[in-house]
C-alpha cells in the first residue's frame, strides 16, 4: 500500500496558500473547507511551509487577536517534512508518528502534488485489514 494508492482513491486536490496571506484569511479557509491544514506554497507550487491548526493556536496563545493580521510566513511551520507517491503508507505512519503531525504533504519534481491526513493513513489500513480478514475467513470456509 503506497501514497499513491491514497491519492488515487481521494484525489490530488490540496488547499494551498501563498505566505503574505493574513492568519486570519488561512483560519477562514480552514473553517470554510473544513481541514486541519493549509500547504504554503510560491507560485510555482514549491512548498515553503504548513500552517496546521496547532500552528494557529500557539500565535494566538502568544500574541492574541493581533496574530491574526499576521502574514502566515511568520507563524507557519517551515521545516515541512514531505513525501512522495513510492512512500508505503507504514513508511508514512512512522514519519507523523516520530514526527507528531497529522499531514504529510506529497511532493513531485519540487511541486505540491497532494495532502496525506492521518485519516487518509487510518482508513486505508482499516480498509486493509478487513479484507485480509474476509480471504482468512474465506480461505477457513473453503479448506
Amino acid at each position: 500500500m503506497t501514497v499513491k494508492m491514497i491519492l488515487e482513491r481521494k484525489g490530488y486536490d490540496v488547499f494551498n496558500t501563498n505566505p503574505e496571506t493574513t492568519l486570519g484569511e488561512a483560519v477562514a479557509m480552514l473553517a470554510q473547507h473544513k481541514i486541519g491544514a493549509i500547504v504554503v506554497c510560491n507560485d510555482k507550487r514549491a512548498i515553503k511551509g504548513i500552517l496546521s491548526e496547532r500552528d494557529v493556536v500557539r500565535a494566538i496563545a502568544a500574541e492574541g487577536a493581533d496574530a491574526l493580521a499576521k502574514p502566515i510566513s511568520e507563524i507557519m511551520t517551515v521545516k515541512v517534512s514531505v513525501c512522495s507517491e513510492r512512500h508505503t503508507v507504514n513508511q508514512v505512519m512512522e514519519m507523523m508518528t516520530r514526527g507528531r503531525f497529522r499531514h504529510l504533504p506529497v511532493e513531485k519534481d519540487g511541486q505540491l502534488h497532494g495532502l496525506v491526513s492521518i485519516g487518509d493513513v487510518v482508513k486505508l489500513r482499516i480498509e486493509e485489514v478487513e479484507r485480509e480478514s474476509e480471504e482468512i475467513r474465506s480461505y477457513i470456509a473453503t479448506a
